[in-house]
């Protein structure tokens, strides 16, 4: 990808699922809602040349596999649970960076509030 113009990007947002994050005993044990933004960039021009799913990411197949990640293995921070994503991500060759947004908006904070929300960037490496 060309360092001088804006990369193509592949958006999948809004990925659901109930799952048992959090460091407190209560989260681990009843669970409750998470959702999962990635913002994939990629470049898609070789995809769009010849009209070829191989040649892009198949995001029907991502939503797969980050669900599984989302829904799976507990852990105890969000941070934790957004690079085990991130890192889903950048596991297909032909993306290049990654910004990936945990949420859990069933947090229990104590106080009114809308969302609890992790963003992190990663690059390809």
């Amino acid at each position: 990808m060309a360092e001088d113009r804006t990369p193509d990007r592949i958006v999948v947002r809004g990925i659901r699922a109930h799952a048992h994050h959090g460091v407190y005993a209560f989260e681990r044990e009843r669970g409750q809602m998470f959702r999962v933004d990635a913002v994939l960039e990629l470049d898609t021009a070789p995809a769009a040349a010849d009209d070829d799913l191989a040649r892009t990411v198949n995001y029907a197949d991502l939503a797969q596999k980050l669900h599984a990640v989302l829904s799976g293995e507990p852990v105890n921070l969000l941070e934790t649970l957004a690079q085990r994503l991130a890192d889903v991500c950048l596991a297909d060759e032909l993306v290049e960076a990654v910004e990936i947004t945990v949420h859990k908006p069933e947090a229990e904070l104590g106080v009114p509030f809308d969302d609890v929300v992790v963003s992190i960037r990663r690059r390809r490496a």
